[in-house]
């Protein structure tokens, strides 16, 4: 088996000598479609055996077989010159759209639309091209280190990415999963999917769970639904699909989900399952938020998100989205938004996660929300998730484990029968939803069975700090809004 550790390593070394590549964004960049063409000749090769009349929607001469797979081929000035007048613009713009291999054609297209070349010298890229290809990703235990591999690619984008994005650990995706429990013939949506960490656990569990047949294979296949605005994590996402079997990934799509007007959306995308971690903490650009009826109207991509994932989910569709505190406590259209999310579906189970869960790339307190369109609300379930005996907090050395949950799924219980068997315990409290409305929909509490207690924390302080700056935010923007009402011509009769 080859060391694909060192491999990633190597590599990153020799692009560190490139003149072009500029910082670890362009360096995964430029690793992430390499990768892409490498895994996807090597899916093709399997492909040939199984399919008698397999056919490849890149013309020979543009496959990585032809110009990447011998070590002693194309390198310095020609392989550049392939690369920048060849490669590139066949990829991008002269694929065939039309006949047997349109989708699959489609599909690179996509992930090329926005990908570039940032290496200046044909021979540090052929070092490179060198030692990807000591990977073979149709060696079951290449695949598998590859994954652990590709992770690590995700933190290291995280560290060069931009505030707001944080990828799901994926202890967090595997319990999210785990309970929301996806059917075979559910639709599956991630409208902010990244690089596909909640789509990849949910095929691995319907795979494990429900696939029996080709034809159940396929059925899985054409459930599986995102979308992703930017255009790194949209290539890693649709690697990640083909890394997982679905060899056509066309319905990932490269697009805003947001940028759609809201009263758009109708019964035919609507869907049966939502697991997501949408953005949260950054803003959207001037003018989405017009897209959303006036009473949820904001520039906070997550309460956006949120709005549209209640509008998305058909009756009885199921939801689990992570989101921070500031949703929980935030007032104005947080509070709009809260009471239509517990008039129109179930809010049944609010796990609360303690600090550190996103570290090292932020501290913010994340909240698991899982909730059933279909019906109101009558009381929330809350539980506090606790960290493991000996564990003060998370770290890159120490994550989030998945056997952590156990405890959460041992008392979870059956939402057909109402979640009858849970019980109140140290973790586990309920709220009615009289008590959630004379609060103003304000779903902070806290855990009734723990005292008040005084942290000195800096990092809980620093948290702290942040909610009352958003509160106040929050009031401001209120202030603001009731002055623009009051100073219209006329608002005063």
């Amino acid at each position: 088996m080859s060391n694909v550790s060192g491999i990633i390593k190597s590599i990153q070394d020799i692009m560190r000598k490139d003149v072009g590549v500029d910082g670890d964004a362009q360096r995964i960049s430029q690793l992430v479609w390499l990768f892409f063409l490498k895994i996807f000749d090597d899916r093709e090769e399997e492909l040939e055996l199984i399919e008698d009349d397999y056919q490849s929607p890149l013309p020979e001469h543009i496959r990585w077989r032809a110009w990447a797979k011998d070590p002693e081929g194309m390198t310095g000035d020609e392989l550049s010159d392939f690369v920048n007048l060849e490669l590139f613009p066949t990829l991008k713009e002269k694929l065939p759209m039309q006949g047997e291999t349109a989708q699959r054609a489609q599909v690179v297209h996509d992930v090329f639309e926005d990908a570039y070349n940032y290496m200046k010298s044909g021979t540090l890229l052929r070092q490179v091209i060198n030692k990807i290809c000591e990977i073979n990703f149709n060696n079951t235990e290449d695949k598998h280190t590859f994954g652990g591999i590709y992770e690590q690619i995700l933190k290291d984008l995280q560290s060069a990415g931009n505030a707001g994005e944080f990828y799901t650990p994926r202890a967090v995706t595997r319990f999210i999963v785990n309970r929301v429990d996806p059917k075979l013939k559910e639709t599956v949506l991630d409208p902010a999917c990244g690089t596909g960490g909640f789509l990849s656990c949910t095929i691995e569990h319907k795979r494990n769970q429900y696939v029996n047949s080709p034809d159940d294979e396929e059925t899985l296949q054409a459930s599986i639904r995102g979308v992703e605005k930017k255009a790194m994590p949209h290539m890693l996402c649709v690697t990640n699909m083909i890394l997982h079997g679905i060899d056509t990934p066309t319905a990932i799509r490269h697009d805003n989900t947001l940028s759609r007007p809201y009263k758009d959306y109708g019964n035919k995308d609507r869907v049966n399952v939502i697991v997501t971690n949408p953005p949260f903490g950054g803003m959207e650009e001037d003018g989405i938020e017009n897209n959303f009826p006036a009473n949820l109207r904001t520039r906070e991509t997550a309460d956006l998100f949120m709005a549209l994932i209640i509008k998305l989910l058909k009756d009885q569709g199921r939801a689990a989205v992570v989101l921070p505190d500031g949703f929980l406590f935030g007032e104005g259209m947080k509070t709009r938004l809260k009471q239509q999310l517990l008039e129109e579906c179930n809010l049944h189970t609010l796990v609360r996660l303690p600090n550190g869960v996103f570290n090292p790339y932020t501290g913010i307190k994340t909240n698991l929300l899982f909730f059933t369109k279909g019906q109101p609300t009558e009381h929330v379930w809350f539980y506090e998730h606790p960290y493991p005996e000996g564990v003060k907090n998370y770290n890159k050395t120490k994550p989030m484990r998945f056997e952590e949950f156990q405890p959460e799924i041992d008392w979870w219980g059956d939402e057909a029968g109402g979640f009858a068997s849970r019980e109140q315990t140290e973790q586990a409290w309920r709220v009615s939803i009289d008590e959630i409305k004379q609060r103003n929909y304000n779903l902070d509490i806290k855990n009734p069975h723990i005292g008040e207690q005084v942290s000195h924390d800096p990092q809980e302080l620093l948290q702290q700090y942040a909610q009352q700056q958003q509160a106040m935010a929050d009031i401001r923007s209120q202030i603001k809004d009731i002055l623009k009402l009051a100073l219209k011509p006329g608002a005063l009769g």
